[in-house]
C-alpha cells in the first residue's frame, strides 16, 4: 500500500554533515554524557570514523537527500562531527547559532557553513546566540532541543546544555512553545541531551517515556503530542541506550525517510519499525565509531528548512 506523502515542514530536504579527519572523543563533554565510550585513540580510529562519514553521506544522497559535506581537518575540535548543536535553520529563511557549554566545542562554529547556507538558500537573518557563553547560559541547538515544526513546540530535557534563559530567547525569536521536562537514565544520571530519548517525524514520534521523571508531565507532553495526529512509539531505555531515538526524519523528492543508525534499527522491534513505516522508510546508517562519541545519526545531521536559491 502506498503511503500518504506531501512536503512536510518537519521533514528537512538537505543537511549539513562534516567529515572528521582527527576524530576522538570528547573528554570535555564526558562528565554528563553517558552515552559515550571509553576513550581510544590512533590512526584506526579516525580512518573509521572518516569512512563512516563519508558512506553515510553517499547513502543519504543516494536517496534523494542533498548532502553538503564540509571537512574538519584540525585536530582541536573532537565533537564537529555533531554540527545540529551550534546551529539550526528555520522556514522563512532564519539561522540561529547557539552557545555551547564545552570550550572545544565552541571551536566548532564555522563562518564558511553559515557562508554557503547564505549563497545556495535564502537567508534573511542568522541570529547568534553564542555571546551568552560569557554569562555561562548554553543552549546546544536541536541536541538540545527537539522541534515540532509543525506543532510549534521545542521540547527540552531540563540540563546544563540548555538554560531557561537562552530557551526563552530563542522559542521568542523563532516562535516555538517550549516545553521543559526532567529525564534521567536508569542509574539517575540526568539526560544531557533531548534528541538521544525523542524523535519527532511527521506521522510518529520515537520517545523514551521510561525516562521522563515527573508523571503529570509525562502524561501532558505525550497528550500534548497524540493531539498532533502522530502514532506515539514507546522506546524503553535499553532502546535509547543504542540510540533508537537518536534519528532524524529527512525529505526525498518522492518519500520520507527516518535516517537512523544500524545500531539503532537493530534495537527496534517489528511492530515499531512498522509504525514507522507507515509513513517513512527507513534508511539505516553504520557508525558505530561515531556513536562512541555519545551521539549517534541525529546528532551528524543539521537539518536545512531553507529555500533554495
Amino acid at each position: 500500500m502506498a503511503r500518504p506523502f506531501f512536503f512536510s515542514p518537519q521533514a528537512a530536504s538537505a543537511v549539513v554533515m562534516i567529515r572528521p579527519h582527527h576524530f576522538t572523543v570528547n573528554t570535555e563533554t564526558a562528565n554528563d554524557n553517558r552515552f559515550q565510550k571509553v576513550p581510544e585513540t590512533g590512526q584506526d580510529l579516525r580512518r573509521r570514523a572518516y569512512d563512516e562519514i563519508t558512506r553515510a553521506g553517499e547513502t543519504l544522497s543516494s536517496a534523494g537527500i542533498a548532502v553538503h559535506m564540509f571537512e574538519d581537518e584540525g585536530d582541536k575540535t573532537p565533537d564537529s562531527v555533531f554540527p545540529n548543536n551550534w546551529f539550526s535553520t528555520h522556514a522563512g529563511g532564519h539561522v540561529a547559532i547557539f552557545p555551547m557549554k564545552a570550550r572545544n566545542r565552541r571551536l566548532e562554529r564555522r563562518p564558511d557553513i553559515i557562508e554557503t547556507l547564505k549563497r545556495d538558500y535564502r537567508v534573511q537573518d542568522v541570529i547568534d546566540y553564542s555571546g551568552l557563553e560569557a554569562d555561562g547560559l548554553f543552549l546546544e541547538g536541536t541536541g538540545a532541543m527537539v522541534l515540532d515544526h509543525i506543532d510549534r513546540v521545542a521540547y527540552v530535557v531540563r540540563s546544563e546544555r540548555a538554560d531557561p534563559v537562552a530557551l526563552e530567547r530563542f522559542a521568542t525569536h523563532f516562535n516555538f512553545e517550549p516545553m521543559v521536562f526532567d529525564a534521567r537514565d536508569p542509574q539517575g544520571m540526568a539526560i544531557y541531551h533531548t534528541n538521544v530519548l525523542m524523535c519527532i517525524g511527521t506521522g510518529f514520534v520515537l520517545i523514551g517515556p521510561e525516562m521522563m521523571t515527573e508523571p503529570d508531565r509525562r502524561a501532558e507532553i505525550l497528550d500534548r503530542l497524540r493531539r498532533t495526529g502522530r502514532d506515539i512509539i514507546a522506546l524503553d531505555n535499553d532502546q535509547i541506550a543504542r540510540f533508537a531515538g537518536n534519528a532524524l526524519e529527512l525529505q526525498a523528492p518522492d518519500q520520507r525517510l527516518l535516517a537512523l543508525s544500524t545500531t539503532a534499527l537493530d534495537a527496534l522491534r517489528p511492530d515499531q519499525i512498522a509504525a514507522i513505516e507507515k509513513t517513512a522508510s527507513i534508511v539505516a546508517l553504520d557508525i558505530p565509531t561515531i556513536e562512541n562519541a555519545g551521539g549517534s545519526v541525529r546528532c551528524t545531521l543539521a537539518g536545512i528548512h531553507l529555500a533554495r536559491r
